[in-house]
C-alpha cells in the first residue's frame, strides 16, 4: 500500500486541478521580471527607452516634448565651461557620432531618415546662409518623453524616448530654428554611462560631477514644455488665440500650467 501512495496523492491532485507544470506556467511576466513561461505577452519599448516598462503595465501615459536652453543658469552644468563649450553635451555628442561612430543619427522623428556623417556636419555647422558657427550657439536641446504611470511599481515614470539637436532662429540668422538631427536616447545612454570625459559638471565639487546618464535620469536640469499629446498635434504656442497680446508670455503660462497637472494628477493617486 505505501508503495502505490504518492501516486495515489498526485492523482487526486490532479485531478483535483493542480498540476506542477501548470502551475509554474502560469507565473505572470512584469517589467521587473519578465519571464519566459506562460502564454502573456510582455511587449516593451526596447528600440528608444532605456527603462524596463511593460506595455500592459502602462495604466496611464501622455507624450511630452520639452526644450533644455542651456544658457540657463540651471543647466549650465550641461552647457559646459570656458568661452567654447567645448566640454558640454553638445559637442560631446557631436564627438560621439564624428569621432566615435558611436551614435545613429536621423533627419525625422519617426526614424525612417538615417543622416550620413556629411550631412550631420553640415546641418551642425552651417546656418541658413551657409556662415559657419560655433558649437557654444547650439544652446537648444530638445526632447521627447512619456509621461506613464507604470502600475507594477505604482510609480509615475519619466520614460525619455529621443533627443532633438536644434539650432537656434538667432545663429540660423534668423530664418526660423533648424533641426539638425534626432538621436535615440537608448543609444544615448548607453553611450554616456560609463564615459569618462563627458560629465555634468558640478563646478563646486567635480569631484561630484555625474554622467550623463545619471544627469538626466535624476533630472538635473530645467527645461520648458513645448508640446503635449493633444488632437491638433500643435505646439502649446500655437494653441494661442492668434489676437492675444503677448502670445509668448502666454504659452509659457500654459506650459507651467500643464507642469502643475501632472503634479496634480500624480497627488490625487495617493489621496484616496
Amino acid at each position: 500500500m505505501k508503495k502505490y501512495l504518492p501516486k495515489l496523492i498526485l492523482s487526486l491532485l490532479i485531478a483535483g486541478g493542480f498540476s506542477p507544470l501548470v502551475s509554474q506556467a502560469q507565473i505572470p511576466a512584469t517589467s521587473v521580471s519578465p519571464s519566459g513561461y506562460g502564454d502573456r505577452q510582455f511587449d516593451m519599448d526596447t528600440i528608444y527607452s532605456a527603462k524596463r516598462i511593460r506595455e500592459d503595465d502602462k495604466m496611464y501615459q501622455i507624450g511630452v516634448w520639452r526644450r533644455i536652453d542651456l544658457r540657463e543658469k540651471y543647466n549650465m552644468p550641461l552647457y559646459g565651461s570656458g568661452d567654447t563649450k567645448s566640454n558640454g553635451i553638445v559637442n560631446q555628442i557631436y564627438d560621439a557620432i564624428v569621432e566615435e561612430n558611436a551614435l545613429e543619427v536621423f533627419a525625422d522623428e519617426d526614424f525612417t531618415q538615417p543622416l550620413s556623417i556629411a550631412e550631420f556636419q553640415e546641418n551642425f555647422w552651417l546656418n541658413a546662409t551657409g556662415d559657419s558657427i560655433f558649437s557654444k550657439q547650439l544652446y537648444y536641446l530638445d526632447f521627447k518623453e512619456d509621461f506613464v504611470f507604470d502600475k507594477h511599481h505604482s510609480d509615475m515614470v519619466f520614460d525619455i524616448k529621443y533627443l532633438e539637436l536644434v539650432m537656434p532662429s538667432e545663429t540660423n540668422s534668423n530664418a526660423g530654428q533648424k533641426t539638425i538631427a534626432f538621436i535615440r536616447y537608448k543609444d544615448f545612454y548607453n553611450h554616456f554611462k560609463d564615459h569618462p570625459d563627458a560629465r555634468w559638471i558640478n563646478f563646486q565639487n567635480q569631484a561630484r560631477s555625474l554622467t550623463y546618464d545619471q544627469a538626466f535620469e535624476t533630472r538635473l536640469f530645467r527645461s520648458v514644455v513645448r508640446k503635449f499629446t493633444n488632437s491638433e498635434e500643435a505646439l502649446i504656442a500655437d494653441l494661442v488665440a492668434v489676437d492675444h497680446p503677448n502670445p509668448e508670455m502666454q504659452a509659457y503660462v500654459d506650459a507651467l500650467n500643464f507642469e502643475y497637472k501632472l503634479l496634480e494628477y500624480e497627488n490625487s493617486l495617493w489621496e484616496w
